[in-house]
């Protein structure tokens, strides 16, 4: 790896970094960059997630304010994610990357729309429910769980975008403020990555050189990141989700 590629994928880490933190699909400038440097998809791929795991502890970090109070749902749903992060993590070293490129722009679509309607939503929601007599399950209940773990295991198998799925599905499911929701998408997606880092390690090929610059910019990002998401108001919040959702749809779609 040149001088000249190594600061492209340091720069890529920092933006990664703190995209990561605000709303999620920061593997879109990472994964990339890496593949330009030479480097064969599956390497990439792993590299770049060991690479992220400071980031998103570092963005965590960050948003240690809006985690107050939320324990015992950062460890409910914590385990969710590691259980589907650790089942996407092996299927990336036993299925062809082909596999998900059809249904990702997909989802992500669908995640877009749950962002921008979410507040209608989720009054509708409340509304049916009070006209049945019945009350929110405080926690999002099994859906939430379900969706969780499916994209925990997206999320360990490649990523982009993960953040605008988790976003999307709690912002519908929990009656909580949207950064405050945001802080704990964050704990998940260090969860993830984390165990998808592990399983990597004894499995899988991983460039180091690659690994330390992501690490090194993603924790800077994740400072970066948490300073700007915590500044934003619900409503601008909720355009950057929509913004970077649809950049990541086309990248997909057009690679």
């Amino acid at each position: 790896m040149s001088i000249w590629e190594a600061l492209a994928v340091f720069a890529a880490g920092i933006g990664a970094g703190t995209i990561n933190t605000i709303v999620g699909s920061g593997t879109l400038l990472t994964f990339p960059v890496l593949l330009a440097t030479g480097l064969p998809p599956i390497t990439a791929n792993v590299s770049n997630a060991l690479g992220l795991v400071p980031g998103s502890i570092s963005g965590a970090i960050g948003y240690r304010h809006e985690l107050r109070g939320q324990t015992r749902r950062v460890l409910r749903l914590g385990g969710v994610a590691l259980a589907g992060g650790l089942a996407g993590a092996a299927l990336l070293l036993a299925l062809p990357s082909a596999s998900f490129d059809a249904i990702v722009p997909v989802l992500v679509g669908l995640a877009l729309v749950l962002v921008l309607f979410q507040p209608r939503l989720a009054a509708a929601i409340g509304r049916r429910r009070e006209a049945r007599g019945t009350e929110a399950h405080p926690e999002g209940g099994p859906a939430l769980l379900v969706g969780l773990f499916l994209a925990s295991m997206y999320g360990g198998y490649f990523g982009a975008a993960q953040g605008v799925l988790y976003l999307s599905l709690m912002g519908l499911l929990l009656s909580d403020s949207l950064q405050r929701i945001n802080a704990v998408k964050n704990i998940l997606g260090a969860v993830v990555n984390g165990i998808a880092a592990v399983f990597f390690l004894f499995v899988a090929e991983f460039n180091w050189t690659a690994v330390l610059l992501i690490a090194v910019g993603s924790t800077i990002g994740g400072q970066i990141g948490a300073k700007v998401g915590r500044r934003l108001k619900p409503a601008v919040l909720r355009g950057v989700i929509i913004a970077v959702g649809i950049v990541a749809i086309l990248q997909l779609t057009l690679k």
